[in-house]
């Protein structure tokens, strides 16, 4: 890094809303001053892109190498919640992606998981109490108390709850919210007790009801959950009361964009260029507090060069006045980390996922492309010596879930609209637990598919009679310790295998993934049984 350097193009402006041509002059990594410059630009100067809500091990790869795929697109930093493995390791899961974050010249900001495990209707690795929020939050590099999914618990006072989110208001951290469909008077209560985002919003009208309650909103587009289309209206309407995040992104996506890539979909569907850098840079940088420059003179130099304002193509990205990115080139070191896990299960049989004849009807989950939330039907089984088996015409498919924590009998359910008309997938990715979650099409290809997740400690497994493809996460089972090419490519392998098979699905691990995810409506299923969530209870398989 040089000491002192100058830049010139079209600055962008953020604060004064207005873009002039420019010399950004930079002294021991900070702004030393900006002039107006009489000759014509062809690039603009911006500041970085920020993600305001991501969880970091979704992309599957550790924070070093996420920082490595982040900068191409023109991000500097990132606002991440390492709830997931939290729910692995616990507190020792977030100090190794701290330690790990701090290796590389890329501004990694941590929250406290405040939901580990997210419910006490699942099985997950470890448990972070209301005293380890408290030490976690006087940790200097945490930055705020992550998202509060246990709304029922804000909202009827639940004593462990309100401890965890005390010990935020006693540090001035702020507190990021989980509520999805949450309204009325119930909405008014979370908010008051001090919740000040929610990136599960789903249509305008619960966005606005929540920006009304002092709320701030985060546009969520990842690759499951996809709220943009719904959600984009915000930016004109509501500039200062929105940000931008990807909450879970996969590598495959990582590596073609970023927060740059809904910033430009925002442009070219007519927003003003000065409310989208505010909504994609600005809001998260003020709310947050972060240590992140915004291109004025005296903040950190942590900008980026870009073609247009349309596709933000990024031709050069500084932080803290280190060029990390120039032209397709990237100039951060590749960080050799040793994996940690919590993997302690035994392979399973056939025998293990087998639903006995029962009188009545099944509940059958719905998933749907690109959303968290489900439906449920109730039908007729299909029945095969015995046996509660998959129906491929009606797409009604098994869903397994084992405990990877100690060795427990697997909990057997049914899903729809996977569409896979061959073999089976299975991954150590389920929200929120982490427990090993399959579908398929036979009992013999799913019990393949687990053991073959078992076998690798961690991973995603697609299989049919024919092969097995497989990405192996030896870090949490969450995440690689391969560069983000690598993963990228493996896992689109996997997914392609997915696709060949029949899913119809964007992201059909992604989408898996949440069916465990046993705090968003309307029918989940964990490693405990299946489970209502309207009604915040188990339920059975068999209805009457």
């Amino acid at each position: 890094m040089n000491d002192s350097f100058v830049v010139a193009g079209k600055l962008v402006d953020v604060f004064n809303r207005k873009t002039f041509n420019a010399q950004v002059s930079v002294v021991n990594g900070k702004i030393e001053k900006i002039t107006e410059i009489g000759q014509e630009q062809s690039n603009y100067i911006i500041p970085g892109f920020v993600d305001s809500h991501v969880h970091i091990e979704s992309s599957m790869m550790v924070p070093s190498s996420f920082a490595r795929a982040a900068v191409k697109h023109g991000t500097v930093a990132t606002v991440s919640d390492p709830h997931e493995i939290a729910n692995v390791l616990g507190i020792a899961g977030v100090e190794y992606m701290i330690q790990n974050s701090k290796k590389v010249p890329f501004k990694f900001f941590f929250g406290a998981p405040s939901c580990v495990p997210a419910t006490s209707f699942e099985t997950s690795g470890a448990v972070i109490n209301s005293s380890d929020i408290e030490k976690l939050l006087n940790n200097p590099d945490i930055y705020y108390l992550a998202e509060m999914m246990n709304f029922p618990g804000v909202i009827f006072n639940d004593k462990e709850v309100h401890s965890k989110m005390n010990a935020a208001y006693k540090v001035n951290k702020p507190i990021d919210g989980h509520a999805p469909g949450l309204s009325g008077p119930d909405l008014k209560k979370y908010a008051s007790a001090g919740i000040t985002t929610d990136h599960e919003c789903s249509t305008l009208d619960e966005a606005v009801e929540k920006i009304n309650c002092g709320i701030k909103v985060q546009i969520r587009e990842g690759s499951a959950a996809k709220d943009f289309e719904n959600l984009f209206p915000l930016i004109n309407s509501y500039p200062e009361k929105t940000m931008l995040c990807t909450d879970d992104c996969h590598p495959n996506d990582l590596i073609n964009g970023h927060i740059n890539k809904i910033a430009g979909r925002a442009i070219r569907k007519g927003a003003n260029i000065y409310d989208v850098l505010t909504v994609a840079i600005k809001n998260p940088v003020e709310h947050y507090n972060l240590n992140v420059g915004l291109l004025r003179s005296g903040d950190a130099a942590d900008f980026i060069i870009v073609k247009d304002l349309v596709d933000f193509d990024v031709i050069k990205t500084y932080i803290n006045g280190c060029l990390v990115f120039d032209n397709g080139e990237v100039f951060i070191n590749q960080v050799n980390e040793a994996p940690v896990n919590n993997f302690n299960c035994s392979k399973i049989s056939e025998k293990d996922i087998f639903i006995p004849e029962s009188k009545g009807k099944v509940n059958v989950i719905v998933a749907k492309d690109g959303d968290l939330l489900t439906k449920k039907i109730v039908t007729e089984p299909k029945m095969h010596n015995g046996n509660v088996v998959a129906d491929v015409e009606r797409d009604i498919l098994k869903i397994v879930i084992v405990n990877r924590y100690k060795n427990e009998i697997p909990v057997v359910g049914l899903i729809k609209n996977f569409n896979l008309k061959s073999g089976a997938i299975a991954g150590s990715i389920a929200h929120d637990s982490h427990n090993i979650i399959a579908i398929g099409t036979t009992d013999n290809d799913i019990v393949k598919a687990i053991n073959t997740v078992i076998e690798n400690k961690g991973g995603i497994v697609a299989c049919d009679s024919k092969q097995i493809v497989d990405l192996k996460l030896n870090v949490a089972g969450l995440m690689s310790t391969e560069q983000a090419e690598e993963v990228a490519a493996k896992y689109e392998k996997v997914n392609t295998q997915a696709k060949m098979m029949g899913s119809t699905l964007t992201a059909p691990f992604m989408t898996m993934a949440f069916m465990a995810l046993l705090v968003i409506p309307e029918l989940k299923i964990g490693d405990k049984g299946l489970f209502d969530v309207s009604k915040f209870q188990f339920t059975s398989l068999f209805t009457e």
